[in-house]
């Protein structure tokens, strides 16, 4: 628990802009809902500290159409005690998640929310080049461009346009760059069907996949234990952690159907003390784990990377969506080639 006094704890909400429309196989998004926290003390006086809470629509275990009013009372009641009571926010990871951050930016006093050689700008954190779902020629252009940038992983959403088009795209970076110079992983969102997934992973994984992130909707476990037991692929989870909130549930998932590699959204799965659950429970059993935002602005994906360092990631993460937005707020971040530098002062 972090002790605070006399805190004042308001609420801004946000509307952000795609700069461009966003694919998923859930829908598209053009617009980004979020609401951003501010803390100050009277203790203080002119220092503040900045979080981002910010549901995934139809996704976040949190999501709500009462979401703001929620949010409201939670930092008021926050604001009285003083501190975050993380227990009690387990249902609501994406509001425990922006008052972490805003907590961490108030007690630093910067931007570089802990201390690392990414904080002090010695180094980059490696991310994955994404490639939005479109149709062909869309994706074909955006591959082409993180392949000149200097991508050494490529991540494709897939399940939008026709499979045998998704695999031509596949086809088209492995003749150009095998495994050992680029790696490659596909997102499903959910998208496959049970009767069929089996089959369509085996030719994925014919053309050196990395892995496969969420083949089937979540919350199908025999299948998916199906999966993962014949799969030739490596079977990445993202949406099965959702709504999993307490430690003996991320204990049973995991023992249960052992993925090969965990996708953490702090958003998502618990906020940094929830996802720092997932990453050691994982580690435990020999799972592979990396870190991702969630669409948010770049308060929550600096607040993102910035805690991801912390773990020192080995695989590259996927950070790398710090410029979707036409009204994006600045932030000392910046890519280079494959990686996300934080430019230190």
């Amino acid at each position: 628990m972090e002790e605070k006094g006399k805190l004042r704890i308001e609420v801004f909400p946000r509307l952000f802009h795609f700069k461009k429309p966003a694919g998923t196989s859930r829908g598209v998004y053009t617009e980004r809902k979020s609401w951003y926290i501010r803390i100050t003390s009277d203790a203080a006086p002119g220092r503040e500290g900045w979080g981002e809470c910010a549901p995934l629509p139809q996704l976040s275990c949190d999501d709500r159409e009462d979401y703001e009013e929620v949010l409201r009372k939670v930092c008021a009641d926050v604001s009285r005690a003083g501190y975050v009571d993380k227990e009690n926010l387990r249902g609501y990871p994406s509001m425990l998640f922006g008052l972490e951050t805003a907590f961490r930016h108030f007690e630093r006093g910067t931007y570089a929310l802990w201390d690392t050689p990414f904080s002090r700008g010695e180094e980059g954190i490696r991310i994955n080049g994404l490639i939005w779902m479109g149709d062909y020629d869309s994706m074909y252009r955006q591959i082409c461009r993180k392949m000149e940038s200097g991508f050494r992983c490529i991540k494709l959403k897939i399940g939008a346009i026709g499979f045998d088009e998704e695999l031509e795209l596949l086809r088209f970076i492995r003749q150009h760059f095998p495994a050992g110079e680029v790696e490659v992983r596909v997102d499903a969102n959910g998208a496959f069907a049970s009767a069929d997934a089996l089959e369509k992973m085996k030719r994925l994984a014919d053309l050196d996949l990395h892995s496969i992130e969420q083949p089937i909707r979540a919350g199908q476990w025999e299948e998916m234990a199906r999966l993962i037991e014949l799969s030739p692929l490596p079977i990445a989870f993202d949406e099965e952690l959702i709504g999993h909130c307490s430690l003996e549930e991320k204990r049973w998932l995991l023992d249960t159907l052992h993925p090969h590699y965990i996708v953490l959204k702090p958003s998502l799965h618990g906020g940094f003390s929830g996802s720092g659950e997932w990453i050691e429970e994982a580690r435990r059993r020999n799972i592979g784990w990396w870190v991702t935002s969630a669409l948010e602005s770049n308060v929550g994906l600096n607040a993102i990377a910035q805690w991801c360092a912390v773990g020192k990631p080995e695989l590259p993460q996927g950070l790398g969506t710090g410029l979707l937005f036409t009204d994006n707020v600045p932030m000392p971040l910046e890519i280079r080639k494959d990686c996300l530098w934080y430019v230190a002062n």
